[in-house]
């Protein structure tokens, strides 16, 4: 039982954290008075890691799934 609830509620957590580290990166772009060229910069640079951690979960899923 604890194994599939936490089987299901990380992806959901982690979802839901970025989320709101793009909501926070949006904050102070508008905080800050970014721009738009500003605004683009911090979400390509702060985005960067968690783009990161996107592809290392699709690419663990296609190599334990046999895709690769």
């Amino acid at each position: 039982m604890q194994q599939t609830f936490e089987t299901w509620i990380t992806p959901l957590m982690i979802g839901g954290l970025i989320l709101f580290m793009c909501f926070i990166i949006w904050d102070l772009a508008k905080k800050s008075n970014a721009g738009k060229f500003g605004t683009i910069m911090l979400f390509v640079v702060l985005g960067a890691g968690m783009l990161g951690y996107v592809i290392k979960v699709v690419i663990t899923w296609l190599i334990e799934s046999g895709g690769i």
